[in-house]
Parts: C-alpha cells; structure tokens; sequence
C-alpha cells in the first residue's frame, strides 16, 4: 500500500505525531528547518556585508536597532524580539557597542540605542546582498507576495498560541 504525499508525516520526533494533532508536530518540524536556515543565512549574508563575528541574535538587534531610525531600549528590543530573557539581548547590545555598530544614551535611568553610521551603513550593505541573493530567488518561486503575508500572519498567530502554552506548562 502506497501512501500519498499529503499522507505522509514528515516529523522530526515520531512520538511527538502520535495520535491527534500530528500536523502540529509536521509544523515544529518545519519550522526548525526555517530557524535553522534562516539562522545561517543571516550570518552568511552578514558576513558577505563585512562583518562575519555576529551570531543570529546579535545580527536581529542590529536590525531591530536600525529599524525605523528610532532610538531603542532593551525592553523596547526585548518585547518586539518577543525575548523573554533579556540578559541574552544585553549581552549582545554590548558586543554591537564594542564593535561600534551602535551608539548609546544614557536619558535619567534609561538607556537608548541607535545605529552608528558604521552599523547603519552595515544594514544597508546587508539589504542590498539580501536583494541580490534572496528576494531574486523568493521571487521565482510559486509564493505570491500576499501568500508571503499569509504565511507571517499565520507565524504570528501561533507565535501566541505557543506563548499561551508556555504559560500553561510554567503553572503546572
């Protein structure tokens, strides 16, 4: 017996499928694929932007730092990142501090990131390699522009699900 393709199960914890909501696990699975993927593409093109000591997080505060031209706080940054543990987030403010990719300021008890013009010029090398190398290639695939949105929107509504959950299993 020959199973179809939309039968299949391509799962990453076989226990994990067993039974009702197997799919949930068929998402998990391909959503360490992306992770994972996503993760080494950021330091891949970062690096090919010209700076290759940055880690996945690292290169997403630089991002998130930049975006909008907008000075940040770490809760700021944390609670956008959806990142619970803010240590994680400060430690890489300090190292993007030190590489003189982002500048501080010090306002009473608070203190408020920004891009330097280096970091600032640095994000925009890494749109331009991401334009080169990525959107050319997203771009020839079967994936509409509001499939694409489908998709984000459907990743974030599950990102709650998961956050509601996490809650669950911290009570129990």
């Amino acid at each position: 017996m020959t199973t179809s393709p939309d039968d299949r199960r391509i799962v990453s914890s076989r226990h994990l499928a067993e039974g009702e909501g197997w799919e949930v696990s068929e998402f998990e699975f391909g959503l360490i694929l992306a992770y994972n993927a996503f993760s080494r593409w950021m330091t891949r093109c970062m690096a090919a932007a010209g700076q290759p000591d940055l880690n996945p997080l690292d290169i997403l505060i630089l991002h998130n730092v930049n975006h909008r031209d907008r000075k940040k706080r770490l809760t700021d940054i944390c609670f956008l990142l959806n990142i619970e543990d803010s240590h994680t987030v400060n430690y890489g403010l300090r190292k993007l501090l030190k590489a003189g990719l982002i500048v501080s300021d010090k306002q009473g008890k608070e203190v408020f990131y920004a891009t330097s013009d280096t970091g600032a010029d640095l994000c925009r090398a890494y749109r331009d390699i991401r334009r080169q190398c990525l959107l050319d290639a997203v771009g020839r695939t079967d994936l509409s522009g509001a499939e694409l949105r489908n998709i984000a929107r459907s990743l974030r509504a599950l990102s709650g699900q998961y956050d509601q959950a996490s809650r669950a299993a911290a009570s129990l």
